[in-house]
């Protein structure tokens, strides 16, 4: 009996170091964070203390993806710092995610920084009064499928909140892309949440990685499929031109067969900004700031005014220029701003 108590006593306390070792770990990513946060927002408090940046009004709206920010949303000041940069940077709109600004489990957070996606603690802010305060527009709202088709009037109010009427998926988790009869089902699926949106004036918008790139038949990908069985009136497109040209898709053919269905524009440039030399010719390319990249965004963007798109999205999780999102964004609007 002595010999099991000691054993229980062993294996409590391996447990109880093991949760104190966590405990550790997300503290000093927490302090990391907010060490990160301050540099960053000190930096670009003086910046525009010293010289203001002038935007033109473009004829469409330019944004910033949640998401890029969300390492910056700890608590309320620095997050209305950051919105008012991004204003005062000349872009006139924010994306926003529902995962971001509701109370988000500490489980999603973990997956979230340990895929290069960090989202801070912005799911505990008033985003209403945030971007009242700003004087940003909200572009439109990213939910997932299943949330709309529990409740497509709560989707719906809560995008009206924010003054939008738009909502996305983000694509789909563990599904099947490669199943011919998956992906139909779920053009079904998305024709059905669609229809529920527009009841309540709302537009429902899908929005791609490189996932739908893969094939389903010999001549079509599950991106075709998804394209051709939904209905135009209750499902249209968020293009990420960033994943299809990841995958090697035509991105330009892509976008011409969007045509008037491509609302939003989610846009990055793609390459390898790191200097020489190099231990090998491979190149490991990423996301970057635009025109800084390979991609032919000046054909793209032509193809884009052409399609009579709204908005225009800058996303990027990592990879920023002197690791500093901020940064990253500005230096992406010089390229807005010339070439819309």
């Amino acid at each position: 009996m002595k010999s099991l108590n000691k054993t229980f006593k062993r294996i409590i306390t391996t447990i109880l170091i093991i949760l104190l070792l966590l405990i550790l770990i997300i503290l000093g990513i927490k302090a990391k964070e907010i060490y990160n946060t301050n540099k960053i927002l000190k930096k670009h408090i003086v910046n525009s203390a010293e010289s203001a940046i002038e935007s033109k009004s473009l004829s469409v709206t330019t944004g910033v993806q949640q998401i890029m920010i969300g390492s910056l949303c700890n608590n309320y000041d620095d997050t209305l710092q950051v919105l008012l940069t991004m204003k005062e940077a000349g872009y006139n709109g924010i994306e926003l995610n529902d995962f971001m600004i509701q109370d988000t489990s500490l489980m999603v957070k973990l997956m979230c920084k340990f895929s290069g996606m960090p989202i801070g603690n912005g799911g505990k802010l008033d985003w209403n009064l945030l971007i009242e305060e700003s004087g940003l527009e909200v572009i439109s709202l990213h939910t997932d499928l299943s949330a709309i088709e529990k409740s497509p009037s709560q989707v719906a109010q809560k995008a009206k909140s924010f003054g939008t009427d738009k909502v996305v998926i983000t694509g789909m988790y563990r599904f099947d892309y490669s199943d011919i009869n998956e992906v139909e089902n779920l053009a079904k699926r998305l024709n059905a949440a669609g229809k529920a949106l527009s009841e309540e004036g709302i537009q429902l918008l899908y929005h791609n990685h490189n996932c739908e790139l893969q094939k389903v038949s010999e001549t079509k990908t599950a991106y075709d499929i998804i394209i051709e069985q939904t209905d135009s009136r209750y499902v249209n497109f968020e293009f990420d031109s960033y994943w299809m040209a990841d995958g090697g898709a035509n991105v330009t053919a892509l976008m011409e067969k969007l045509g008037s269905r491509m609302i939003l524009w989610h846009i990055n440039d793609r390459g390898c900004t790191a200097s020489g030399p190099y231990m090998t010719p491979i190149l490991k390319e990423n996301a970057t700031e635009l025109g800084n990249g390979n991609m032919d965004l000046d054909t793209l963007v032509e193809i884009a005014k052409e399609n009579g798109v709204e908005a225009v999205i800058v996303e990027t999780h990592q990879n920023w220029v002197d690791n500093d999102p901020i940064q990253s964004f500005i230096n992406s609007y010089s390229y807005l701003e010339n070439n819309f």
